[in-house]
C-alpha cells in the first residue's frame, strides 16, 4: 500500500456490476436494473481524472479476486458493486475489502448488509425515533392471514432496489388482493415480502454527503408523477423510465426541513458513510416517515437521483464527487473504527 494520501498521487480502483455483462450472460433487464451502465463508469473514471486521481477498472468481484490473487492492490477503492447472490449481495465487496486492509468509498458490510433488508432497517431507525410506516414481514403464505395493519397497504420485496417488484398493484387494497400480491412476491423473487402501511402523501428523496456528524444533506426533491405514469408509486417502469415518466422538483422549505432532518437522523443512526439518499414519504397529514435508504446510490450523472437532485440544487458532478472523495480520504486519515471518528 502506497503511504502517499494526497490525491494526485492515489489509485483509485473501481468495483461495480456492469448492466451489458450480464445481459450478455443471459440476465434479464428487471434482474439487472441495480447495474451499472458504461456511461455511469466512464464519468466516475473521467471525473476522478479530472480531480487529480488514476483510475484502475476492475469490474464486479470475481474480477476482483482474480486480481487480488494476482497481487494488484489499490490506495482505495470507488466501490458501486450491487453484487448478485446472497442477503449480503452489497456487502461482499468491502468485506471482501477489509480482509485486505484496502479502504473503499461508500459504507463497509455492516451497513450493507443491514440496509439491503428494508424490515430490518425500519426496526433500527424506528428505535432511534424516526418515523416509518408500521410493517410486517411475509415469509411464507402462511403470514399473511397474520396481518393486521389497516387497509389500504403497500407491498414490495424486502431486499431489492430500483423499484423491482413494484408496480400499481402494490398499493393494496383488500385482503384477496393482498394474497395474490404477496404470493406472486414470494414467488418471482424468492425472498420475504415487506407491508406496511400505504402512505397517501408527497414522496421525496434527500441526498447526504458525508459521514456522522460531519454529514450534511446536499438537497432535498420532490418526486411527481406525470400523466403517462403508473399511479401512486415510483415503481421500476417508473424508474426506469424516468425521463419521460417522473419530474424531480425542488419544493418548499417547510418538506425540505422535514426531510432533511429525518434523512440526517436516519443516515446517522445506521452509520451510513461519504454519500447516497434516503427515501421519504408523507402521510395524509403531512408527516415525514422514512421509507429507505440507498448507501450505493445510482451515480449516472443524468439518470441516478443523487446527481439529479445535486444538480436541481446548484452542485455539479464534479463537485458532488469531489465532497464524496474527500469524505472517503478523510476516514483513510481517521478509520471510522477509532473511537472518536465521526458517528461513533
Amino acid at each position: 500500500m502506497k503511504k502517499n494520501r494526497d490525491s494526485s498521487t492515489l489509485t483509485v480502483g473501481l468495483t461495480f456490476d456492469l448492466r451489458d455483462e450480464y445481459l450478455k450472460m443471459g440476465f434479464s433487464d428487471e434482474e439487472t436494473a441495480e447495474f451499472d451502465r458504461e456511461g455511469t463508469i466512464a464519468a466516475i473514471e473521467e471525473t476522478l481524472a479530472g480531480l487529480g486521481y488514476r483510475t484502475d477498472r476492475i469490474g464486479h468481484i470475481w474480477n476482483l479476486v482474480s486480481r487480488l490473487g494476482q497481487g494488484d492492490r489499490w490506495d482505495i477503492v470507488f466501490n458501486i458493486a450491487e453484487g448478485l447472490y446472497g442477503a449480503g449481495r452489497e456487502a461482499q465487496v468491502p468485506a471482501l475489502l477489509d480482509a485486505y486492509q484496502i479502504p473503499y468509498v461508500f459504507s463497509g458490510p455492516l451497513v450493507l448488509a443491514l440496509t439491503l433488508d428494508k424490515a430490518m432497517t425500519k426496526v433500527i431507525v424506528k428505535d432511534a425515533g424516526v418515523a416509518t410506516p408500521e410493517h410486517c414481514v411475509v415469509r411464507n403464505t402462511d403470514d399473511i392471514s397474520k396481518i393486521n395493519l389497516p387497509y389500504p397497504l403497500f407491498a414490495k420485496p424486502v431486499a431489492e432496489g430500483t423499484g423491482k417488484g413494484i408496480n400499481a398493484q402494490s398499493v393494496i387494497r383488500d385482503p384477496k388482493q393482498l394474497t395474490r400480491i404477496c404470493s406472486m412476491l414470494l414467488e418471482k423473487y424468492r425472498q420475504p415480502v415487506l407491508v406496511e402501511t400505504y402512505l397517501s402523501g408527497r414522496e421525496f428523496t434527500a441526498g447526504i454527503v458525508g459521514t456522522g456528524e460531519l454529514a450534511r444533506c446536499v438537497g432535498v426533491i420532490e418526486i411527481i408523477l406525470k400523466d403517462n405514469a403508473e399511479e401512486g408509486v415510483y415503481s421500476y417502469v417508473n424508474k426506469e423510465e424516468c425521463e419521460e415518466r417522473i419530474f424531480y422538483s425542488q419544493t418548499d422549505k417547510a418538506a425540505s426541513d422535514a426531510c432533511t432532518s429525518l434523512a440526517l437522523k436516519a443516515w446517522r443512526t445506521l452509520r451510513c458513510e461519504d454519500g447516497g439518499r434516503v427515501d421519504i414519504r408523507f402521510d395524509g397529514q403531512g408527516k415525514a416517515h422514512f421509507l429507505e435508504v440507498n448507501p450505493l446510490a445510482g451515480m449516472h450523472p443524468e439518470h441516478s437521483d443523487l446527481p439529479i437532485l445535486s444538480t436541481l440544487h446548484g452542485i455539479t458532478y464534479n463537485e458532488l464527487m469531489k465532497m464524496i472523495m474527500d469524505s472517503a480520504i478523510l476516514k483513510i486519515k481517521k478509520p471510522v473504527h477509532e473511537e472518536s471518528a465521526p458517528g461513533y
